[in-house]
């Protein structure tokens, strides 16, 4: 086997070589004193505040959820014991999706292990059963979107992101009675736009398609029961299928989808990424549901987590850092180089402790490598002040560029064409 060795190294050498190896920091949260959270490198150890975490709102550590967490495991154990197949069904997983199908309106919901399995397992099982069938995706869509669409096996058409007129050519050039799937998302998580549903739906209706929703960054944030953009814009009811995380603003594991009866039964009827895998653990259903419960009638996180952003971004606006035009929670700071972008996090990391990771290609587009940054009602306004002031010493220090570029400095990023080449390669 040693002599297979020489090609796994050269595929390292090519991403070091890119620019785009990875290095994951060894974290380890604090329970109630997030953002906070210790950083070990090398066998030291210090407290870093955290600006990256896709827990939006902080619930991974709420006082509901670590209750219903620590008594169903103690009451049920650590695991599910298996596939729901042959293991059965915990029941705190039938209460989440009982729960998950009340949050979006819809008859049925089913749980996966992760949302990248929800999104490619349901979508390549579309794609089988819908005879004949083509998958007409946004560009921008998500690895594992674009993964289940290559597993389907079914056409795919490419519509350039949340360009609608390109969507209606797609859709106008397609046999009305044959069937078709729009997959898109409502808020992209690396540049914080969300899509046009109403139109969407409104195509989708004339040109007889059905509709496939990722709300994975919007549940739990938007909505009056934080059932999404769809539940915040009343679109709910004209999605067919909402695919969703209880990883992000739900703070637990797993993801799902909501949609008809039939539809619901058919995936969990014939997908082998639900079918074959084990199911969530008693302990994390039942956490996910605390945080969907509280959720649902608590503003409060929400209220907080969006004067949060806005203060964060007025208070970059103020450093002279370049903040990405963005209509939702994410804040994206521009940076446009690989190195640059790794070096600036190193900095803040090393300097400020700050923790931010660096988002490079295939992520985003070789040339709009940027800083995610992910405000939370959890962070106070001097933990803000003190990113903005260490953002501007690394900016000084590194002569980063203040100014966006002008493609990117308009009301909605423009970065997308760049994104299509690669996402027809691989989905």
């Amino acid at each position: 086997m040693t002599a297979y060795n020489r090609f796994f190294e050269d595929a390292i050498k090519s991403l070091h070589a890119e620019n785009r190896y990875r290095v994951f920091a060894d974290l380890e949260r604090i329970a109630g004193r997030f953002p906070k959270a210790i950083h070990r490198d090398a066998g030291a150890a210090k407290e870093v505040d955290v600006w990256c975490s896709n827990d939006y709102l902080g619930m991974g550590q709420h006082p509901l959820v670590l209750s219903a967490l620590t008594q169903t495991a103690c009451a049920a154990g650590s695991t599910a014991g298996g596939t729901r197949n042959i293991s059965g069904t915990s029941h705190p997983l039938v209460v989440l999706e009982r729960e998950l199908a009340d949050l979006h309106g819809k008859d049925r919901a089913l749980v996966f292990t992760s949302g990248f399995v929800s999104n490619d397992a349901t979508l390549s099982t579309l794609g089988k059963l819908l005879p004949d069938c083509v998958m007409i995706s946004d560009e921008w869509n998500h690895a594992s979107m674009i993964e289940g669409i290559r597993r389907a096996g079914a056409e795919k058409k490419i519509f350039r992101h949340n360009d609608m007129a390109h969507l209606e050519e797609i859709l106008a050039a397609q046999p009305h009675d044959r069937p078709k799937v729009i997959a898109f998302e409502s808020v992209y998580s690396m540049d914080g736009d969300i899509a046009p549903i109403e139109t969407i739906a409104d195509l989708a209706e004339r040109y007889n398609a059905m509709t496939y929703i990722d709300e994975v960054h919007a549940v739990g944030m938007y909505g009056a029961r934080g059932g999404g953009i769809t539940e915040r814009d009343g679109l709910s009811h004209r999605i067919d299928i909402i695919e969703g995380t209880l990883a992000k603003a739900f703070g637990a594991l797993g993801g799902y989808i909501a949609a008809s009866a039939a539809i619901v039964d058919s995936i969990r009827s014939y997908a082998p990424g639900f079918i074959f895998t084990t199911a969530l653990p008693p302990a994390i259903a039942a956490a996910a549901t605390a945080s969907i419960r509280h959720l649902k009638v608590s503003d409060a996180e929400r209220d907080l987590q969006k004067a949060r952003v806005a203060e964060t971004k007025t208070a970059l606006d103020a450093a002279g850092i370049p903040v990405m035009p963005s209509e939702t929670h994410i804040v994206p700071v521009f940076v446009g180089d690989p190195e640059a972008c790794k070096a600036a996090s190193d900095r803040l990391l090393r300097t400020h402790s700050i923790y931010v990771q660096p988002i490079n290609y295939p992520t985003v587009p070789r040339g709009t490598e940027r800083l995610r940054i992910t405000p939370t009602p959890l962070h106070a306004s001097e933990d803000i002040s003190h990113l903005a002031s260490s953002l501007a010493e690394v900016w000084e220090t590194l002569g980063l560029a203040a100014a966006l570029p002008q493609t990117l400095a308009g009301p909605a990023p423009a970065v997308g064409v760049k994104r299509l080449a690669a996402h027809a390669a691989g989905g």
